[in-house]
């Protein structure tokens, strides 16, 4: 199959392209610039949309980042290539609102958020998608690499076919409803298929590299970030040992995750087996300002609660056994999830333990037996790991 017909399978409309408006939702880099280029290609009209989100203080020759000025400028230079509108979003309020602020309080309260989730669930696929359809486009087409398949007359989400680029994790909030609008085109290519297309469209963004971290905190210090927004909260506390020996002070809790090994700030203990030395951070106790560090076995977790689930598959069963992923780097691994519909919650066992599990970070559920098939998925709420806390 040609990348034509890929593309024109991912849209699943049909008819003859021309008949149909496609909006492309541009962050100014390779992936979602090719998108575009695609879509054009193969007989879609189309215009492109950036979204403007934060004032940036950062160096403006980041070539790291998205959704900046320089960004947006190359959206609209690619658009210009092609010789199709663009649109710029200000949406920098509500994206300090339903972003920047969540991400900052998550931290005060210890723990691990993904903000990138967030994002796409309370601005990109909310407002961006809303204005496309506004504009009159019959749908809004991005640049990630996963699978959209309609089965039954209804739509679902599949893990890219090159899984070493596969963003589902970062998906598993996208609702039925966002679905029936949304496009992923891309999810059928390899990410260097991908920048030889922009090399043969003559996109000046071909060899742009990919961004990286946390896009409105590109030199990856968070706690920076946290302590400029809200220096207000941020307050030395103690460290203690999960013996409960006192170990020495901390300068906040935000310079901390669960998991962590170096940075603590105190060093590996004497006159103890050669298996404790090492210390990790154990748990973060917001209420009292706490660290609690130990050896490596006291992260060990295999139940976890889940809340603000969002279930892409309609699944009337109130326990499942499915596969997981707790970080998107991670490989899935199997549990069983037994779900709450009306509070929206859920309790996850683990068939095997698994280290550094920590609140904030998102379950991503799979079906157990189509291994690509995005289920849903929810906030890790709260943990029980050896310490049983």
């Amino acid at each position: 199959m040609n990348f034509k017909n890929k593309v024109i399978e991912s849209i699943g409309f049909n008819g003859n392209p021309s008949k149909f408006t496609i909006a492309v939702a541009m962050s100014g880099g390779v992936d979602s610039s090719v998108t575009a280029a695609l879509l054009k290609e193969c007989g879609y009209n189309v215009f492109g949309v950036s979204m403007h989100l934060y004032e940036e203080k950062v160096e403006i020759n980041n070539r790291k980042t998205c959704c900046a000025g320089i960004d947006i400028n190359d959206a609209k230079k690619v658009c210009d290539t092609l010789g199709v509108d663009h649109y710029i979003l200000n949406y920098s309020s509500k994206f300090n609102d339903n972003v920047i602020s969540d991400f900052t309080e998550s931290y005060l309260r210890g723990e691990t958020p993904i903000p990138c989730v967030k994002c796409n669930q309370t601005v990109k696929f909310v407002d961006m998608l809303n204005f496309s359809k506004n504009k009159g486009a019959d749908a809004l087409a991005t640049g990630h690499y996963i699978r959209r398949e309609v089965k039954e007359g209804r739509p679902h989400l599949y893990r890219a076919n090159d899984l070493s680029k596969d963003q589902s994790y970062f998906l598993f909030t996208t609702t039925y409803e966002q679905l029936t609008f949304l496009r992923f085109p891309l999810g059928d290519f390899t990410k260097s298929k991908i920048r030889n297309l922009a090399r043969k469209f003559d996109l000046k963004v071909a060899d742009k590299p990919d961004s990286q971290d946390i896009c409105f905190v590109p030199d990856g210090k968070y706690s920076n970030l946290v302590r400029k927004l809200r220096p207000e909260s941020i307050q030395s506390g103690d460290i203690y040992h999960v013996d409960g020996t006192y170990l020495g002070k901390h300068n906040g809790i935000i310079d901390y995750t669960i998991g962590q090994r170096k940075g603590i700030g105190i060093g590996g203990r004497k006159n103890v087996p050669k298996s404790e030395t090492k210390l990790y951070v154990i748990s973060i106790d917001e209420k009292n300002n706490k660290i609690i560090v130990g050896p490596k076995k006291y992260l060990s977790c295999d139940k976890f609660i889940i809340n603000d689930c969002n279930w892409i598959t309609i699944n009337n069963k109130k326990k499942l056994n499915a596969l997981v992923k707790l970080r998107n780097s991670s490989k899935p691994i199997e549990a069983t999830i037994q779900m709450d519909f009306e509070k929206s919650t859920a309790n996850v066992k683990l068939k095997y333990p698994e280290y550094g599990i920590s609140p904030g970070q998102a379950a991503v559920f799979y079906d157990l037996v189509d291994q690509n098939h995005v289920l849903g998925g929810g906030w890790i709420k709260s943990t029980k790991n050896y310490l049983n806390v």
